[in-house]
């Protein structure tokens, strides 16, 4: 806050740790997901938005606890742990780094539909309905970008597409979304969120 941040993203929900209680362990368990954003409130007055996994069965629970800690949004979905592959010549899974290897996290359009799901569930969820998602998983392009609109996100992260096609993607989205705006008559985003 101190250095000019807009806002603090919790991240719990992180595949990649290799100690236990860590990451995606504290996001599988509400009541450390409300512990520690209480504790990250007390510490700023900027929004907080606490970073979900997407390992569990049902992603209301964290983000009901969320809200209780204080956190003004949820963002969702992180990666999704996974192993990549397997070296048929030393019998190490991928990614490899001098013979050693750990379960990672998967992004990209093939967990679409999974991040699509748990939008949905939060979007739709009554107890969640002024809290702001920012939705991410998936997204390439801008009909993407609109689905995950219509399910209640009231903003868009990208990061595996800007790493495959770079930042000209960000264009692409917006311009892509205000040509449907026009083409459908409407004079901003908002008016279709959770329409879907």
């Amino acid at each position: 806050e101190e250095n000019g941040a807009d806002a603090i993203e919790l991240n719990f929900s992180c595949p990649n740790m290799a100690e236990g209680g860590l990451g995606s362990d504290i996001g599988q368990v509400p009541e450390l997901v409300e512990r520690f954003t209480a504790a990250a409130r007390r510490g700023t007055k900027i929004p907080i938005l606490a970073k979900l996994t997407p390992n569990v069965d049902k992603m209301s629970p964290a983000a009901e606890a969320a809200l209780k800690g204080g956190a003004d949004g949820i963002a969702a979905i992180n990666t999704i742990k996974s192993i990549i592959g397997v070296n048929p010549h030393t019998y190490v899974s991928a990614p490899s780094v001098h013979g050693m290897s750990a379960v990672g996290g998967y992004s990209g359009n093939a967990v679409k539909p999974i991040a699509l799901r748990f939008i949905a569930e939060m979007g739709h969820n009554p107890k969640l309905k002024d809290m702001h998602i920012s939705a991410m998983g998936g997204v390439e392009n801008w009909s993407d970008a609109l689905e995950f609109i219509m399910l209640g996100a009231g903003s868009i992260q990208v990061t595996t597409a800007v790493m495959q096609y770079g930042y000209r993607i960000i264009d692409d989205l917006k311009s892509g979304l205000n040509l449907y705006l026009a083409e459908k008559g409407l004079d901003n985003i908002g008016q279709i969120r959770g329409a879907g």
